[in-house]
Formats: C-alpha cells, sequence, structure tokens
C-alpha cells in the first residue's frame, strides 16, 4: 500500500519543498558574481565567522557543493533561475580548479569535478564537461606509483584516496571515459591489501583523538574504506575486494555494541567505545551505507540485517528531540540530523518500508522547525560544528556543514513523497542507496 501523505504536519505549514526554496534564497544573498562567475561567501551573517576550514571551491563546504543544490532545486521547482545559479556556479569551477592543490573528494579537485560533470550533464554546457575531464585528467595524472602500489595521499579513507577513487568511477561514467576507471581499480587494489583496510589513528589528520586511537566510521575510518572495496567489487567482481571489504567490516562488527535489536558504533576505540556517534562522518548513518553496499552487491540478508539494526538505534536514541553526546546541537549532513535524513530517504527507497518514511518526516519536522528565518532573509541553521566547541554557534552556506545539504536532504524528502513524479537525485558517490528515491513497487504501480 502506498503511503498517506496528504495530510503532512510540517511547522509553520512548510513543506519539505518550500523549506528547502526558503533555505535557498538565504544561499542566493551569499553569492558574489565577478568575471570568472558566482561564488558564496560561507556565512554572510555581519560578525559571523564561518565554521569551514578552507577550500572554498570544495565540494564539502564550497561552491562545488552548492552548485549540486541549486541543480537539485531547478529539478525540483523547474525554475530556470536556480539552473542559472548553478551554471554561475559551475563556471566559477571551470575557471579556478587549476588554482586546487587538494585532490581529495570532499575538500578538493575530485569534488569539483563531480560538480562540474553534473552540472554539464544538466545544462547541457559541454564546456562544463570539457572541464571536468581535464580536472580528472590532473587528478589521473597526479598519481604516484611506487614499489608498494599506486596512490595520492597515503590515507584509504575517504577523505583521502578512498574519496578520489570513487570520484574516478562516477567520472568514467557520466564523462564517457573508462580510462578513469582503469586507474580507480588499479589504486584500488593497493587499498585492499591492506590487513584491515582504512585503520587510521589520531595522529593522522584528527588531533583531537589520542594518538592510538582508531576510528571505525565512514569518512575517516574503517567503514569508508569498506564501502570503497565493496563498490570495487560490484565494479569488477574482483574476489579481492570483497574480501577486503568483508574485514573492515568484520573490524567494525567486532569493536560495535550490539543488543538483540540495536546497533551501535563506538567514535574511537579503545577510548571511545561509549561515544556513539549517530551521523554520517563518523556514526551510524555512514556505517549503514557500508553494510548497505555491501549488501547490494552480494545479496547478503546479513548485511541488511545491520543496516537495519543501525537505523533501529538511531531511532531507539530518540533523536531528533533528544540530544545524546553523540547527536548535539547540530543539523547538518555531516553530522547532523540532515544526514539522517538522507538514511531514513535512502532506506525507504530500498525497502518500501513505511517506518523509514514516517521518521525521516519526524527528522524533516526537527530541521524545519530549527531553521531561523525571522528576518526574511531566508532559512538557516545555527548549530555547534564541532561538538568539543559548543560555545561556536555559526550558520554556514556549504553543503555538508550548512544550509545547502540541509535543502537538498529536505528536497530528497519531497522527491520521495512525490512518488507519482518520480525524478532522479544527484547522490554523492559514496551514497549507495536508489538516486530514484521510490520504491520499485511504486513506480511499478505508477507506471
Amino acid at each position: 500500500m502506498s503511503p498517506d501523505l496528504s495530510h503532512p504536519s510540517w511547522p509553520r505549514g512548510e513543506t519539505p519543498l518550500t523549506a528547502a526554496i526558503t533555505a535557498g534564497r538565504w544561499i542566493r544573498s551569499a553569492a558574489v558574481d565577478d568575471e570568472r562567475g558566482r561564488h558564496w561567501l560561507a556565512n554572510p551573517d555581519p560578525g559571523r565567522r564561518s565554521a569551514r576550514s578552507g577550500r572554498p571551491g570544495s565540494l564539502y563546504a564550497g561552491v562545488a557543493g552548492i552548485v549540486v543544490y541549486f541543480l537539485e532545486l531547478a529539478a525540483a521547482t523547474g525554475h530556470e533561475a536556480y539552473l542559472h545559479d548553478a551554471r554561475e556556479g559551475a563556471r566559477y569551477l571551470a575557471a579556478t580548479w587549476q588554482d586546487e592543490a587538494d585532490l581529495s573528494l570532499y575538500h578538493g579537485l575530485t569534488g569539483i569535478v563531480f560538480a562540474l560533470a553534473e552540472a554539464g550533464w544538466a545544462t547541457g554546457d559541454e564546456s562544463l564537461a570539457v572541464a571536468a575531464r581535464a580536472g580528472a585528467d590532473r587528478v589521473v595524472g597526479s598519481l604516484r606509483r611506487d614499489g608498494g602500489g599506486v596512490g595520492w595521499t597515503g590515507d584509504p579513507a575517504q577523505r583521502g584516496d578512498g574519496g578520489i577513487i570513487l570520484g574516478l568511477l562516477h567520472a568514467a561514467g557520466i564523462l564517457g571515459v573508462p580510462a578513469y576507471e582503469e586507474i580507480a581499480v588499479e589504486a584500488g587494489a593497493r587499498v585492499a591489501e591492506q590487513v584491515v583496510p582504512g585503520h587510521r589513528f589520531g595522529k593522522d589528520g584528527c588531533p583531537d583523538l589520542p594518538l592510538d586511537a582508531v576510528t571505525p566510521g565512514f569518512l575517516s575510518g574503517t567503514a569508508g574504506t569498506a564501502f570503497l572495496l565493496a563498490r570495487l567489487y560490484g565494479v569488477t567482481r574482483d574476489r579481492r575486494f570483497l574480501d577486503a571489504a568483508r574485514r573492515g567490516a568484520d573490524f567494525v562488527r567486532t569493536v560495535s555494541t550490539v543488543t538483540d535489536k540495536h546497533v551501535f558504533v563506538p567514535h574511537h576505540v579503545p577510548q571511545g567505545r561509549g561515544l556513539h556517534y549517530l551521523g554520517l562522518c563518523s556514526g551510524s548513518a555512514g556505517v549503514a551505507r557500508m553494510f548497505y553496499e555491501l549488501y547490494r552487491v552480494t545479496g547478503d540478508q546479513g548485511d541488511l540485517d545491520w543496516v537495519e539494526r543501525l537505523a533501529a538505534g538511531i531511532v531507539c536514541s530518540g533523536v531528533p528531540r533528544r540530544r545524546t553526546p553523540g547527536f548535539w546541537n547540530v543539523a547538518c549532513q555531516c553530522c547532523g540530523a540532515a544526514g539522517l535524513l538522507e538514511l531514513f530517504v535512502g532506506l525507504w527507497a530500498a525497502t518500501g518500508a513505511q517506518s523509514h518514511l514516517r521518521f525521516a518526516r519526524e527528522l524533516a519536522d526537527d530541521l524545519v522547525g530549527r531553521a531561523t528565518g525571522h528576518d526574511e532573509a531566508g532559512y538557516r541553521w545555527y548549530q555547534a560544528y564541532r561538538r568539543l566547541r559548543p560555545w561556536e554557534v555559526t550558520a554556514d552556506t556549504g553543503y555538508m556543514i550548512g544550509a545547502a545539504g540541509i535543502g537538498s536532504a529536505l528536497l530528497h524528502l519531497d522527491a520521495a513523497t512525490a512518488s507519482g513524479e518520480p525524478r532522479r537525485l544527484i547522490l554523492f558517490p559514496d551514497n549507495p542507496f536508489p538516486a530514484i528515491p521510490v520504491p520499485a513497487s511504486i513506480l511499478r504501480r505508477s507506471g
């Protein structure tokens, strides 16, 4: 039976779509135009500092992520003005990508390539696709080969080589360059050789952690690397990748807290076993992506069971109304409610379970209710992006830490509830859920 969506209970009379549009108004207020195109201030509020750390073109918190948001807003509304916003932002990326030294997916050139490729596909502007290919060519040309294998950063996690490999797999398909996939597979083979893929310690990029800490999470830890290896298995059917992905998944299983119905993943071990993040970056929402990707490429019901247990753990924690040590005053895609919304919309699209859609709507209720828009400038979300600095409260425009990503998550729920008019979403390369967020059974009935 299809869901009864005729009587939503959004706060303030809002719907996910209208809230996303209102967020777009605030982001547009931060636009800066010059001869290169358009970029957006990280935080247009007078006297307030952004939580963003550098990388103004990035997918994580800069121009590339906002371009993706406006592409989705244009698809949801049909308004040419949003497509113009996206095109102007992409023009800025095409003019500036050569200045980007970081090669990573979320913070560097690979993410810019992703946004340019999607913008070129959506607008039909071949110059954007040309710029995307040129950027991808530079990523490929920066590959380092030595006696131990190949790679770029020495970090197998999503924040390093893992994200670059996923970005090249996406570029190979959307840009029609099979050589990108060949390089991605070659680099992935080195990652697969690790005993437990994705182990990274506190000294390797997270100064807040003890030097001997190991992170099982998604963007910086084992789960994200196991996701990559599962994806490579799906592409190649090479057993080496599946075996390595299973080693990573087994480590995550071993360190997690498991009950008869729930799973909680520690932020880091051995010191942080009792700190359970719920979001994408280091918590349940990200780890669930890894197990769903394993299920997607193998059909193993045990992997899907872990996805459901992780989701059940999120629900039973009492969020979004309840704040926990792993779900503090944060709304964004990276570690907050928007990242959870992405998970539950994806789970509904994958399984058709009504409970997932109901909880997605609860998360959307919370997000819309928390939005600030008293000055008519549009919606933004004030939050303490860094858990260990709760006094630093900011509202940002970017995708993973601000209004663009929150708006996109709301658009994804809107697409899921418009089952009669499905549309393709722009999902990042590390999102394993259906790009058309409607269960296949409902699509068949709609047809």
